[in-house]
């Protein structure tokens, strides 16, 4: 195996280059360069208008670049069309977003299985009650989500982010919705999946103490990446925010 080929290989996203510009000018994102190793817990944060959740729609395919590639694993996704990138999406992709987005007429194990539903795939029952047994929800695969705690409804949403086994999980301030404890729970178990299961999670935050749990953090600024922090500790990522806010 070439070495090009081995970091491909070994890369579960991989942003090259990537510029993203809008209408009247604005550049949201200028020649971002990511590569996320597979089974990395990386967290994205910088100051508001820093850039950060634009590069997780790039990076997820959500959005498209108007320059530059991103990759999901071997696959080029910006030059998809809309219906590709829709069904890889489905496929390879989990999302974990702040208001859940937990579908209120479903059982919760109807929401988890949802993705695949839609994507016309039948579920892997033994995959299936080992995700509910990890993340926590046995007892409660038939209740409504309104009969859910806020981090219940949480992990239900990254149960349903799992059930299809992603090349990478975007989550999208996964706990700003979670009270300090709750919330601790919900970035303990992100860690864990890329601890344990070798799940690679793509995290976008503002909070330090948020990205101090991921095994690497990236700073944001003006579009750019700023720093790469490994092992981040919070207080290190404050001061770094601070710094650039003041810039």
């Amino acid at each position: 195996m070439n070495t090009q080929t081995s970091v491909r290989a070994a890369t579960a996203v991989r942003l090259t280059e990537v510029t993203k510009k809008y209408r009247g000018g604005v550049t949201a994102l200028d020649h971002v360069s990511l590569p996320v190793p597979r089974g990395t817990f990386l967290a994205v944060m910088g100051p508001s208008g820093s850039g950060k959740s634009t590069l997780l729609h790039c990076a997820a395919g959500l959005d498209v670049p108007t320059d530059g590639s991103v990759h999901i694993g071997d696959t080029e996704i910006s030059g998809l069309s809309e219906t590709k990138r829709t069904m890889l999406r489905r496929e390879r992709v989990g999302f974990v977003f702040q208001a859940y987005n937990l579908v209120p007429s479903l059982s919760v194990s109807d929401n988890i299985t949802l993705p695949l539903r839609l994507a016309g795939a039948r579920p892997d029952h033994d995959w299936l009650r080992t995700l509910v047994a990890h993340i926590g929800l046995e007892g409660l695969l038939n209740r409504r989500p309104a009969e859910l705690s806020g981090g219940q409804q949480q992990r239900a949403a990254v149960a349903r982010a799992l059930v299809a086994r992603p090349d990478v999980v975007f989550a999208d301030e996964p706990t700003g919705a979670l009270d300090l404890h709750t919330a601790g729970e919900v970035l303990d178990l992100l860690r864990r999946l890329a601890d344990d299961f070798g799940q690679t999670v793509v995290m976008v935050t503002h909070d330090p103490g948020a990205a101090a749990r991921a095994h690497e953090a990236v700073v944001m600024a003006d579009g750019r990446i700023r720093d790469v922090v490994a092992t981040p500790s919070a207080e290190k990522l404050a001061q770094l925010l601070t710094t650039l806010e003041r810039r």
